[in-house]
């Protein structure tokens, strides 16, 4: 990806002093200890610039040549250059070595590095604690601060074509010894990657010079699986989300390395959703022709005969010949993959006939999670987007010692469809694929939820009518997976209106259409499938009517006719899902997948079966209050209970039960008295009333859980025109029972 180069971070005066006189140190050192010093260069030879003065102290001062204990390199270890891609290089110590100081730069092949254009490339800074760009001599990469370090690493981004190889070198400062190496480990050679015709433009001009409009079909495979990348892979929700592009001007930047992500890239990098970044697309108006989207993929890898590579086609022209998209590979804190920039307009004043990548993810700055299932962390403040690495972290999935590259975990294929309009490409174009119309810039919107997994449409139905009136055709797929219940899954059954056979047919000699594209590749791996081609109207008929001639042609295939005759070809059983259910009975499942005709297969694709695990906690479950009881006294201090039951025992570790009775005080009147000597009390009888002896207690209300009892004493005989008849009364005593849990 092409990156234009990063502001220069200039340091204060002191801290240029300071770095200058800690470079005087280490070059003085190296001349006491070696008697060599800078060589004063004759008149009209090279140039006394801060660089030239920094190479040639690297190549005259101290060295030791064939020493590995340091290594500079570049990620993935690339035989060449593709010119404005961006590479991670990184400059390491093998233990127990380490380094103070360093210096970092890129020489055309053959160069001195006494002047600016001996330079190429150039440097973008990751970590500017660790590194700067050296004061006074821009093209170098140096130390922020001397100190024991072991690693650092740098961005770098190749030159436009035709720059030729190019010679990265580094220099490192460890006490008083300079290492320095013309071959070795401290030095890369790179040349440019030799461009096949037709190709992506690896330097793209920096305006389009190509006429008329280009229209492209995008294939994204993805490679991501437990298979290819098993380290911590998340069998159970894996899926690439919905991938979201457009065609666009160089006035417009989707996502680009060292740059910061936009609302709708983190939505996209975070959530798997595209629904901001499409309307950020759309907002641009005139700077986009063609935004591109392709469904969801649940889930991330399949085989292609069970399930077609999702695909897009767009436009580009002259002022819209740029293609980015993202993709978040899920679950994951905020990692894509895609393209940024991608010039599809040639140096020859052509359009591109074919771009195929491979792609490794990218993290958006937005998250600081280092697993696939991480918990959210956002990253504060926001960091800039770029590539994963494979030294990022220890528990990061794509992690490797060695720095080694990460396997791609996807690959993208472009391929030029169809031109139109007069082309003025100065090399002769080995496709003839000009045609009359190609077609919509975009096809009709397709509002299915993300949710909803189908399969492939069918084939069109035979037409309903077989005249020359207007009937209609059908074509149905099928509901495979509903991801969010709550969510509808619409747009089963797709209807076309038709007519009969040989109905409003133009002759073959009004319409010039282009060849056959080949067949795609067959459905199905073993066995009958189906292929298709297409082409496309390369000129209409003078008259001006539409053309009705077939542009797509469907035919069955074999493969393997041995294999055809195994009426089901299936994959081994899934491991068995976990349980449904977190404590006691549940379901788990396990899947097969169909690789053959389903016509004729009526095996099961899926089982099921119960599942127990430890039993779930159960509380302690209790009735409401019962009413207040009557006061337990007729008169003076008393108290009143209320109750409740135990309607279920706590089990299984459940909560236990709470109180089950209460009491509270109550005081209807005061007791009366005649005498001194006469207090009031419940067992009193009043002058001249005889009473029966109190009864005995009645049973318990309850068995458990807090009941009542209760005693009456009778009134037996009332002295007749005693004062006391008024409170000669039946009297009754109330008491809690049974209030032990049950």
């Amino acid at each position: 990806m092409h990156m234009e180069p990063k502001g220069i971070k200039w340091r204060s005066n002191m801290g240029i002093r300071l770095h200058l006189l800690l470079l005087q140190y280490y070059l003085v050192s190296s001349f006491l200890c070696n008697a060599v010093a800078f060589v004063e260069e004759p008149a009209g030879g090279r140039s006394d610039g801060y660089c030239g003065r920094i190479l040639r102290a690297q190549t005259q001062g101290t060295r030791r040549d064939g020493h590995h204990e340091f290594r500079l390199r570049m990620e993935g270890d690339p035989e060449s250059y593709k010119p404005g891609n961006t590479y991670r290089v990184v400059l390491l110590a093998t233990s127990p070595a380490y380094f103070r100081g360093f210096t970092l730069i890129a020489l055309k092949e053959g160069r001195e590095g006494t002047t600016d254009d001996d330079y190429t490339g150039h440097f973008q800074i990751i970590d500017e604690e660790d590194t700067q760009y050296m004061t006074n001599c821009p093209p170098a990469v140096t130390e922020s601060t001397p100190r024991r370090r072991t690693r650092i690493q740098v961005l770098w981004t190749a030159p436009p074509s035709g720059s030729g190889c190019v010679i990265l070198k580094a220099s490192i400062v460890q006490k008083r010894i300079i290492y320095f190496q013309d071959e070795g480990s401290l030095t890369l050679r790179l040349c440019e990657k030799e461009r096949v015709f037709g190709e992506a433009t690896e330097a793209p001009p920096d305006q389009c010079c190509a006429c008329g409009t280009a229209k492209y079909r995008l294939t994204f495979f993805g490679n991501w699986s437990e298979k290819v990348h098993p380290k911590d892979y998340p069998r159970r929700a894996n899926h690439w989300s919905a991938l979201i592009g457009g065609s666009h001007s160089r006035g417009y930047v989707l996502w680009e390395y060292g740059g910061y992500a936009s609302e709708g890239v983190r939505q996209v990098a975070e959530l798997g959703s595209p629904i901001k970044m499409e309307e950020e697309i759309r907002q641009k108006g005139d700077e986009v022709l063609t935004v591109i989207k392709t469904k969801a993929q649940w889930p991330a890898w399949q085989p292609l005969n069970l399930r077609a590579a999702p695909s897009a086609e767009f436009s580009v022209d002259r002022t819209r010949h740029l293609m980015s998209f993202l993709t978040m590979l899920g679950p994951s804190p905020d990692w894509n993959v895609g393209l940024s920039g991608e010039d599809l307009c040639t140096k020859e004043c052509g359009w591109v006939q074919r771009l195929e990548t491979e792609l490794i993810p990218w993290d958006a700055g937005t998250d600081s999670g280092v697993t696939y299932e991480s918990p959210n962390k956002p990253t504060l403040p926001q960091e800039k987007i770029r590539p994963l690495t494979s030294l990022d972290h220890p528990q990061s999935p794509f992690y490797d010692p060695e720095g080694g590259a990460i396997t791609p975990v996807a690959r993208v294929l472009v391929e030029r469809i169809a031109r139109k309009g007069e082309q003025c490409n100065v090399v002769p174009d080995t496709v003839d694929d000009i045609v009359a119309d190609i077609g919509q810039e975009e096809k009709e919107e397709d509002d299915t939820p993300e949710t909803c997994i189908y399969s492939g449409w069918s084939p069109w139905s035979a037409c309903s009518s077989a005249t020359c009136e207007k009937g209609r055709r059908m074509r149905q797929r099928m509901l495979k997976a509903q991801l969010d219940l709550s969510v509808p899954c619409p747009h089963t059954q797709d209807f076309q209106p038709c007519m009969g056979p040989g109905c409003s047919m133009e002759e073959p000699s009004t319409c010039m259409m282009s060849e056959w594209i080949s067949w795609s590749a067959c459905s199905v791996s073993c066995g009958m499938g189906m292929r298709s081609r297409e082409r496309y109207v390369k000129q209409y008929p003078e008259d001006g009517s539409l053309c009705q001639l077939h542009t797509e042609e469907t035919e069955k295939c074999v493969v393997n006719e041995e294999c055809y005759t195994i009426p089901c070809m299936l994959s081994p059983w899934s491991d068995w899902s976990e349980c449904s259910v977190t404590c006691g009975r549940g379901l788990r499942t396990r899947q097969r997948m169909l690789k053959s005709d389903p016509a004729e297969c009526t095996e099961e694709l899926e089982q099921s079966e119960k599942c127990m695990l430890p039993e779930c906690p159960v509380d302690c479950m209790v009735s409401d209050w019962s009413e207040w009881s009557e006061c337990n006294k007729s008169c003076g201090k008393g108290h009143t209970i209320r109750t409740r039951m135990v309607k279920l025992e706590p089990q299984f570790g459940g909560s236990a039960c709470p109180e089950m009775i209460q009491r509270k005080k109550c005081k209807i009147r005061k007791c009366r008295t005649k005498t001194k000597s006469s207090l009031c009390c419940p067992t009193c009888v009043p002058t001249g009333c005889r009473m029966q002896p109190w009864s005995s207690w009645t049973d318990c209300t309850k068995p458990c859980g807090g009941g009542i009892q209760e005693r009456f004493m009778m009134v037996k005989k009332r002295a007749k025109g005693s004062s006391s008849t008024g409170s000669c009364k039946d009297r009754k005593e109330i008491r809690a029972c049974n209030v032990h849990l049950c």
